[in-house]
């Protein structure tokens, strides 16, 4: 039943992937239709073609590796100075830029002169390349709303789940009292385990991070605590004490280190909130700030991956995952013993998380992803706009197919990377259980 419910949750994110794969090719596709440009294909996957149909101009289908996705469009690149394509050059460099300009006319046809990407106006190519991960972003919107809003996360409550007799500085990192610790003010004011907080000292404590700053800031002070106690409010009085307590951020997220702040002493239960639209607002911006900041230190955690591939180090649980172990963990998911409500809302997450890491990824100004191309496009528009301010002439269209060189020695690092995080996520994946 495990190995069967593992392979499920394989399944269900394969699916997942395959329908955000295509809602990003599907961004491309509907833009550049919209602005007259040619789509000859439209498939999802890469490899052999196992269904297609063709409607109108363009042949939709789905091809047998389900690794990516694409559309073509007619005249990615402009032809060369002479407005033609060039002969085969016997450089290499040279033959990447003609090889890029050969494709991006071979499909031309009688009309499709004013039908190519590159007689676009810059504005309109940049709104059809960002279209595609623009897609991504809106679907992991909607995922992680679906999932904050409806379903809830697991977080610190407001409800008591045990009080600490003593007064411990947690730096001491010891759980037993000496006949020295003083009494805690929770144990003192009969605080119980089950006791919800509904205010200190006047003010509702909705949520936890709410409920902590507020004993924080509180050291030294006598103040009246309302708690519900199985349906019944009562108020306690407690004289919150000063302690070395766990640093937080502005967030509210340990850091490490230690501060002295007030303490109660009484430790949170935890539970699955539902959030509101705002505070689900704040948490999808500190997880984009997160992902920014993975994407930023990417470099500097390839050295542990290789070791954790080829090597005895350990996997980190913030080490880069790719497809296959995205797999394992959905795979993962589904034999935890918790929920199905649980369940689905973690296999959303992840879902969520992967349109998130598409969309930042893409956005990167380098080809052959699509920023790559968005700033080829603003590039020209500059250089066009600036010739016309100094009254000089028309640059014409920049020439993305230059880049092409470029490119392949991008897409080159690409593949090396996704081939080692590939062989980490078989030989030493990244585990949830």
């Amino acid at each position: 039943m495990t190995t069967l419910m593992f392979i499920l949750g394989i399944v269900v994110f394969a699916v997942g992937l395959l329908v955000s794969i295509a809602w990003h090719e599907l961004g491309h596709l509907s833009t550049a239709k919209l602005f007259g440009i040619r789509v000859p294909q439209y498939m999802v996957g890469f490899g052999p073609t196992i269904w297609s149909r063709k409607k109108g101009d363009t042949e939709y289908g789905i091809k047998a590796v389900p690794l990516g996705g694409y559309i073509r469009m007619i005249g990615m690149f402009p032809p060369d100075g002479q407005g033609r394509v060039s002969a085969r050059s016997t450089s290499p460099w040279r033959g990447m830029i003609e090889d890029a300009r050969s494709a991006a006319f071979e499909e031309l046809q009688p009309g499709d002169e004013t039908r190519m990407f590159y007689t676009r106006r810059p504005w309109k190519r940049v709104i059809v390349m960002f279209a595609g991960p623009f897609m991504n972003l809106v679907l992991a919107i909607a995922l992680f709303l679906t999932v904050l809003m409806g379903f809830g996360i697991q977080q610190q409550t407001t409800t008591v789940a045990s009080v600490s007799p003593c007064v411990i500085a947690q730096s001491q990192h010891r759980d037993t009292c000496k006949k020295s610790d003083p009494e805690s003010p929770a144990a003192r004011a009969g605080m119980k385990a089950r006791d919800r907080i509904v205010s200190f000292d006047g003010v509702p404590t909705k949520d936890w991070n709410t409920l902590s700053d507020l004993i924080r800031d509180s050291a030294g002070k006598n103040v009246a605590i309302v708690v519900d106690r199985k349906g019944h409010r009562l108020t306690l009085h407690a004289k919150i004490t000063e302690n070395r307590v766990a640093r937080k951020d502005a967030a509210g997220n340990y850091v490490g280190g230690y501060v002295k702040a007030g303490f109660l002493g009484f430790g949170s239960a935890t539970g699955v909130v539902k959030q509101d639209f705002g505070e689900s607002v704040t948490w999808m911006g500190d997880r984009v700030g997160d992902a920014v900041d993975s994407l930023v230190a990417l470099p500097g955690k390839i050295p542990a991956l290789w070791d954790a591939a080829f090597g005895d180090g350990p996997r980190e649980p913030d080490s880069p995952m790719g497809i296959v172990g995205a797999a394992r963990v959905t795979g993962e998911i589904a034999t935890l013993d918790i929920p199905a409500s649980q369940q689905l809302a973690m296999f959303v997450f992840v879902l969520a998380g992967f349109n998130l890491s598409l969309f930042l990824f893409n956005m990167l100004p380098l080809l052959p992803l699509d920023g790559g191309h968005i700033a080829g496009a603003l590039w020209e528009s500059l250089r066009r706009n600036l010739a016309r301010v100094l009254r000089r002439p028309d640059p014409g269209p920049f020439d993305v197919a230059k880049l092409m060189p470029v490119a392949y020695v991008v897409a080159g690092i690409f593949v090396c990377f996704t081939v080692l995080v590939l062989i980490a996520d078989v030989v030493n994946p990244v585990k949830i259980t």
